[in-house]
């Protein structure tokens, strides 16, 4: 529908020549790109004499028409930047009538198109207030705006509601005046817009939004006060039934798309209602106080109440009033609270959450207006008596003025809409009745307004005594009871207790996920008062210090996680992760954790559990270990986004386990025994860190690869005494160097030699030797294919090589040595992982009885572990005393890189973790030794080199 048009003015096809009206063909003719001033003033008046020998619009003269006022729009944007007498031609010819005489011929789709094509551009270009105001003036755009044109075609509606759009941009409080007849009380361009509000085509709403916007934005209190006055309750009252039906619709998607065939559609619909609250949002952030209190009228007793509401308790869709299913109703609430942050409306709308009940729904007043009305009731959601065009329409009827009109607003063409005068005055003389009726409703239906408003008021008023005596005399036991509602028996709280009931997940996390979702939404909305939210003990984002929380809410958090770490748990990990942050939000007061003995107990036993679960699944093949990582590295790189979540579409429909859907595997349950080990991997890491956290512990074991001691590139490394591999790189893109090979335990490094020191060597590259694959070369024995792979950031992202190259050694014995190094370190290095992974899981750890060539005596007990260790701090290439050495091997074992040893005034304990304790520090230490000459004798006695008066560096 707004798809670009052939040529600029949506005619040419080609290189069709180009008629000779036209300024091309002028610049052509005369071989000229720029023309003087009186050059164009003449093509102008030349243009006018067309138009003015051309009135009627024929088939011969179709072509040259368009052409035509294509020419003047040129021409009048080079004046709007060159020239202003151009303007003055153009009013005092007054030019633009003949655009009007055109427009109303009914010339046909072509002409009204290439029309509003052009005034489109022309309006889009005019950059200086003078020209725009030449051409507001007279009241010309206003007739255009009015022009019924034939909506049906939709390129003309694609190119009109541009028009109005280009218009809307120009509006402020000068240029407002030339659209608002504040003696009429007319606004052309603000009325035949938003009566385009329900159309079918979704660019064409968004247009219309953004005309409302942009005209709510301009500080012009007659023009406000006419908007609130004559348009608010008839735009705001449609607006509220189509978001209404839209959400019925939503729903009525997802009670027949349970197997997921339907979820194009589905995301449709919920990216449709996201759209309908960011443009609700919007207004309101506006801040016109009596818009915002008509539109916060409406959405609270219009949608939000009897709706959303209304439907977390009462399921019954046999009522007379339409409902939604609980899932969607706790979804679209919500994306309310995520996105709508308006202090009067989300407070409202709380209060009846937290501590409404249905009583709200009736009272003695609704019985007294049903009286009057038999249709309208007090917070009910009803279609409008009147459509927007027709409540439009007799508002204006009602409104007209008969006052002298202001010079110049007499429109061409006035005399065709007199002769229809008469014709208009019978037809309203049959419609009397019709309209007498209609304002009665109106009359009526504003009453209800008002006195929606004061029950609103007074609603707010008599809770305020409750919430007094409630937090007044109350000790924090009280204050928890008070908010599980279980010693309140006077004041019954359905939707609370909905809140609670939809927590318990026996059997599936179908309603908890959006509970969690609720609640977070509600902590997390900057209008809320956190008052409302202390009556539940639900703390806010940035709320005081205190020294109590809701049991109850802490209680069915701990539940949620418990339920997750058993084997046939139908937890999904979005819920575990959601219901870990309320948790940590719940207990955490001024960064100290005041959760009760009994729940941490509780905590720790469902940890406990994740263990026992994580232990079914370790296994010693590689995958587990690249499982183990990637898991840790997702969760960390990509936490939980509770927005994006709910901007998700498929979370409404039943939880399902198959990956066919398409749904991220955190949102859905795991499918054979790699989700599974994946998601308990999952599961353990979410309540170890929730462990560490409520008890104010540092992770120190995680992750098992810590990017700070990893050797990098520049590094500046001590090569004196390490076995090193002359060897030529020829990389993917023909590229050839020489470097050195050197593994160490975890990495493999190429290195060259550092021209400020010798036996130094500076670090070019370095890659893991877990991720790393080696091949020969099948017609030189002196070559190896080496490939190393970057980390996936994702399990399912295709692994990136970070370096692909061809390693050539001096003969076939080098390339041999070289191939064993770097597959034993791969090897070794993996297994090293797999036993910190052991002690993780509190496994028996069995070491290995060979490392990289060290042989382990009976001394070197299942406690040490052989981990890497070097100096702590990164060194400049430029300061020789703070270099370290990884490579200096004192044994010569091939292979394997042993720190230099340095000396140390203060040695400190072992600080190596070991199967016994499962949180040692896993941090970089500083190597503590004896000096540089008994290094040998340490290298040779394996309690001398793993002794005591060592520091351990490992990852």
């Amino acid at each position: 529908m707004f798809g670009r048009s052939r040529s600029w003015v949506g005619g040419g096809h080609g290189k069709a020549p180009r008629s000779i009206h036209s300024l091309d063909h002028l610049k052509m003719s005369s071989g000229q790109t720029q023309f003087p001033d009186a050059m164009l003033r003449s093509w102008l008046r030349y243009m006018y004499h067309v138009l003015t020998k051309n009135t009627t619009v024929t088939d011969h003269n179709r072509n040259l028409l368009v052409e035509t006022i294509r020419s003047i729009t040129e021409i009048l944007i080079w004046g709007d930047q060159n020239d202003s007498s151009v303007f003055d031609f153009f009013l005092e010819k007054n030019m633009f009538v003949f655009f009007l005489n055109i427009l109303r011929q009914k010339s046909g789709r072509y002409v009204c198109v290439q029309l509003l094509q052009t005034l489109n551009i022309l309006f889009e270009n005019i950059s200086h207030e003078t020209s725009l105001y030449y051409l507001l003036s007279n009241n010309y755009v206003n007739s255009i705006i009015v022009h019924k044109f034939d909506f049906s075609d939709e390129e003309i509606m694609a190119y009109y509601i541009s028009f109005l759009k280009t218009l809307s941009l120009k509006l402020n409080n000068h240029t407002v005046h030339f659209f608002y007849n504040e003696h009429t009380n007319d606004f052309a361009l603000y009325t035949e817009a938003i009566k385009f509000f329900n159309h079918p085509e979704s660019m064409v709403r968004i247009a219309v939004r953004t005309i409302t916007l942009n005209v709510y934005k301009v500080d012009n209190q007659p023009m406000l006060h006419y908007i609130r006055d004559k348009t608010a309750v008839p735009y705001f009252s449609n607006l509220v039934w189509f978001i209404g039906s839209h959400v019925i619709e939503l729903d009525n998607c997802v009670q027949t798309d349970e197997e997921h065939r339907n979820r194009g559609k589905l995301s449709d619909l919920v990216a449709e209602h996201l759209d309908h609250l960011h443009y609700l949002n919007d207004i309101l952030i506006i801040n016109c106080e009596f818009l915002n209190d008509v539109l916060t009228d409406h959405l609270l007793n219009r949608l939000f109440l009897p709706l959303y509401v209304y439907s977390l308790v009462n399921q019954d869709k046999g009522g007379e009033h339409p409902k939604i299913s609980l899932q969607v109703s706790l979804y679209l609430l919500s994306q309310v609270f995520l996105i709508i942050h308006y202090a009067p409306l989300v407070n409202s709308l709380a209060e009846v959450i937290l501590n409404g009940d249905l009583s709200v729904f009736s009272s003695k007043v609704e019985q007294d207006v049903q009286k009057n009305s038999a249709k309208s009731s007090i917070r009910c959601f009803i279609k409008p008596t009147e459509t927007l065009e027709r409540s439009l329409e007799i508002n204006k009827q009602k409104g007209k003025k008969r006052v002298q009109k202001r010079p110049n607003y007499k429109n061409v063409g006035e005399e065709d809409e007199e002769e229809r005068g008469s014709e208009d005055n019978q037809d309203d003389l049959d419609k009397t009745k019709g309209t007498e009726a209609s304002s009665k409703s109106i009359r009526t239906s504003s009453e209800n307004e008002e006195i929606e408003m004061v029950i609103m008021e007074r609603c707010k008023l008599s809770e305020l005594p409750i919430s007094t005596v409630t937090e007044q005399n109350t000790t924090d036991e009280e204050k928890s009871a008070a908010a599980s509602g279980n010693e309140i028996t006077n004041w019954n709280r359905p939707f609370l207790d909905m809140v609670y009931n939809a927590l318990d997940c026996a059997e599936d996390d179908y309603y908890a996920l959006f509970v969690l979702c609720l609640l977070y939404a509600m902590s997390h909305n900057k209008g809320i008062d956190p008052v409302k939210l202390e009556r539940i003990q639900l703390p806010a984002q940035h709320a005081e210090e205190r020294n109590s929380y809701n049991h109850v809410l802490a209680e069915g958090l701990i539940r949620i996680m418990n339920y997750a770490a058993q084997p046939d748990g139908k937890i999904r990990l979005a819920t575990l992760e959601l219901g870990c942050l309320l948790l940590k939000q719940l207990v955490f007061s001024r960064n100290s954790s005041i959760i009760k003995d009994v729940h941490l107990a509780c905590l720790e036993g469902a940890r406990e559990e994740s263990v026992h679960l994580l232990r079914r699944f370790y296994k010693g093949e590689e995958i587990f270990l690249d499982m183990f990582e990637d898991e840790y590295r997702s969760m960390t790189i990509k936490p939980m986004n509770v927005e994006y979540l709910m901007m998700d579409a498929s979370i409404l429909l039943p939880p399902t386990g198959t990956p066919l859907t398409g749904i991220d595997f955190v949102k859905r349950l795991p499918c054979g025994d790699v989700e599974r080990t994946r998601r308990a991997i999952r599961v353990f890491f979410m309540l170890r860190s929730l462990s560490l956290h409520l008890q104010d512990e540092p992770e120190t074991q995680l992750p098992l690869t810590r990017e700070g001691d990893l050797i990098k590139a520049d590094d500046v490394l001590d090569l004196n005494n390490s076995d090193l591999i002359a060897c030529t790189v020829i990389t993917k893109d023909g590229g050839q160097v020489q470097r050195f090979l050197a593994v160490d335990i975890y990495q493999m490094s190429l290195v060259e030699p550092d021209v400020a020191r010798l036996g130094w060597g500076v670090v070019k590259f370095a890659g893991l030797l877990q991720d790393m694959q080696v091949t020969g070369v099948e017609d030189d024995s002196r070559a190896l294919n080496i490939i190393i792979h970057k980390p996936a950031s994702s399990p399912h992202s295709k692994p990136f090589p970070i370096l692909q190259a061809t390693f050539i050694f001096s003969d076939h014995i080098r390339c041999i040595i070289a191939k064993q190094r770097l597959a034993k370190g791969r090897i070794q290095a993996r297994r090293m992982k797999m036993q910190r992974i052991a002690v993780l899981l509190d496994l028996p750890v069995q070491p290995s009885t060979e490392m990289m060539g060290f042989g382990h005596s009976s001394s070197a007990t299942a406690q040490h572990l052989p981990f890497r260790f070097y100096d702590q701090s990164r060194r400049d290439s430029s300061d020789p005393t703070v270099q370290r050495s990884v490579f200096a091997s004192v044994d010569r074992v091939p292979g394997f890189a042993v720190a230099q040893c340095i000396n140390q005034h203060n040695p400190s304990p072992l600080s190596s973790p070991s199967p016994s304790s499962g949180s040692g520090s896993t941090g970089r230490c500083d190597s503590v030794a004896a000096s540089s000459a008994s290094a040998p004798s340490a290298a040779q006695s394996p309690s001398g080199l793993f002794g005591i008066k060592l520091k351990w560096k490992y990852f």
